[in-house]
C-alpha cells in the first residue's frame, strides 16, 4: 500500500505534539510494510527520510500531484485537512484525517460540500464524544471515527539522569489562535513558581509555536526547542516533576512520555489531561497558584514522590500503544482496500 501524507511541517525541525503523533502513526505504517511519502506545505529544504517515512519539503503547490496518482490513501491533519479532502474527492482516493484538537477549524472540513473524508482519527475518548455532539448540532452525519491515543512506547522514554529540575515544555504565554480561542501552556504559572521557590531548580524548553514567555532568573535554565528524539536525554533525564498548567490540551503527549520515565506530572485538569494522566495525575487548577506551590512542596518529600513516581510508571504501562497501533494500521488498510474495490467497480 502507498500512502500520501500531507502536513505543513515535520520532525525533526518542528516537534509539536501533533507532528510527533503523526510521525509515530506514519512510522507504524512503514513498519507494517507500507510506503509513505509526506509532502510538506510550509517547510522548505532538502528531502530526507525519517524512520522510513520519505519527507518532501515544499517546492511548489503542485507537489502532492507527484505521488497522488499512485496513492492508495491520503492521510492528513491540521491545516492540510481541507486540501487532502478535496484532492481525495477529485482523484477518487480515500482520505484519512487525524484530529488533534476540538477547534471549529478542525471540524469544518467534515461539513464542507465536496470534501471527501473516509476515516476520522481522534486522540481521545472525550474528543470523540465532542466531535459527535458538534456534528449533531450541525445536523451532519459522522464519518467513521476511531480513537488512537498518541503512540508512546514506554521503553523509548526511559531516561537515566539526575532528575533534579521542575520542567515546563513550551513557554507559550496566553494568546489567541487565528480562530479567536485563547490558548496558553502555562508559562505564567511556571515563572510565578520559579520566582517564589528560589531553592528549586527549574528547566524550561522553548516550544515550536506560540509566543514564548522568556525571563531571566538564576534558578531557571531555558533550552531552545529540542528535537523530539533528544527529549529523553536532554529533558526527561533532568526532570523531577513535569508541569502542565495548559489552558487546553486535547491529550498532552509530553505528559505520557514523562510518566514512562517515572516522572510525576502536575497538571491543570483539562479533559484531555484527565483522560491521559488518569489517577497518576496531580491536578491543580491553573488559577490556584498556591496550590501549585503546595504540590511541589509535597513532591519534594521522598515518600510522596516515590508513590507518585510509581503511579506514573503504572499509568504509562496502561497506555502502551500496541492495541491503538494495530487498530490504526488495520483501519487505514481497510479504507484503502475499500477504495480499491470501489474504483474497480467504477463507483
Amino acid at each position: 500500500m502507498r500512502i500520501l501524507a500531507l502536513a505543513h511541517q515535520y520532525l525533526p525541525c518542528h516537534c509539536a505534539g501533533a507532528e510527533t503523533m503523526l510521525h509515530s502513526m506514519l512510522r507504524a505504517l512503514v513498519r507494517r510494510g507500507h510506503e509513505v511519502d509526506l509532502s510538506l506545505s510550509r517547510q522548505q529544504g532538502e528531502p530526507y527520510t525519517l524512520d522510513g517515512v520519505r519527507v518532501w519539503p515544499l517546492v511548489d503547490k503542485r507537489d502532492p500531484f507527484r505521488w497522488l496518482h499512485e496513492a492508495d490513501v491520503i492521510v492528513s491533519h491540521l491545516e492540510n485537512s481541507p486540501r487532502a479532502a478535496f484532492l481525495g474527492q477529485w482523484h477518487r482516493t480515500p482520505v484519512v484525517l487525524v484530529h488533534h484538537n476540538t477547534m471549529p477549524v478542525t471540524h469544518e472540513v467534515l461539513v464542507t460540500p465536496g470534501a471527501r473524508v473516509d476515516l476520522v482519527v481522534v486522540n481521545s475518548q472525550w474528543m470523540a464524544a465532542e466531535l459527535g455532539m458538534w456534528l449533531r448540532r450541525r445536523g451532519a452525519p459522522q464519518p467513521h471515527t476511531i480513537v488512537v491515543r498518541p503512540l508512546v512506547d514506554p521503553d523509548e522514554y526511559q531516561a537515566d539522569g539526575p532528575h533534579d529540575h521542575v520542567t515546563l515544555v513550551n513557554l507559550r504565554r496566553m494568546d489567541r489562535n487565528p480562530d479567536g480561542t485563547v490558548m496558553g501552556k502555562g508559562a505564567e504559572v511556571f515563572w510565578w513558581l520559579a520566582e517564589r521557590m528560589p531553592k528549586l531548580r527549574f528547566l524550561a524548553v522553548k516550544g515550536s509555536y506560540g509566543n514564548q514567555m522568556i525571563r531571566n532568573l538564576p534558578n531557571v535554565e531555558v533550552l531552545d526547542h529540542v528535537p523530539h528524539h533528544e527529549i529523553p536525554a536532554r529533558v526527561l533525564a533532568r526532570t523531577r516533576v513535569l508541569l502542565m498548567p495548559s489552558s487546553y490540551e486535547s491529550w498532552g503527549r509530553i505528559g505520557t512520555e514523562a510518566m514512562a520515565a517515572g516522572i510525576p506530572v502536575v497538571a491543570h485538569p483539562t479533559p484531555g489531561l484527565q483522560e491521559n494522566l488518569g489517577e497518576a495525575g496531580i491536578f491543580v487548577d491553573r488559577e490556584d497558584l498556591d496550590g501549585w506551590r503546595r504540590a511541589l512542596q509535597t513532591l519534594a518529600m521522598p515518600g510522596p514522590y516515590k508513590a507518585a513516581s510509581r503511579r506514573a510508571r503504572q499509568r504509562a504501562q496502561q497506555l502502551r500503544p500496541d492495541e491503538d497501533m494495530a487498530r490504526w494500521c488495520a483501519e487505514v488498510e481497510r479504507v484503502a482496500e475499500r477504495g480499491r474495490m470501489l474504483a474497480a467497480a467504477g463507483a
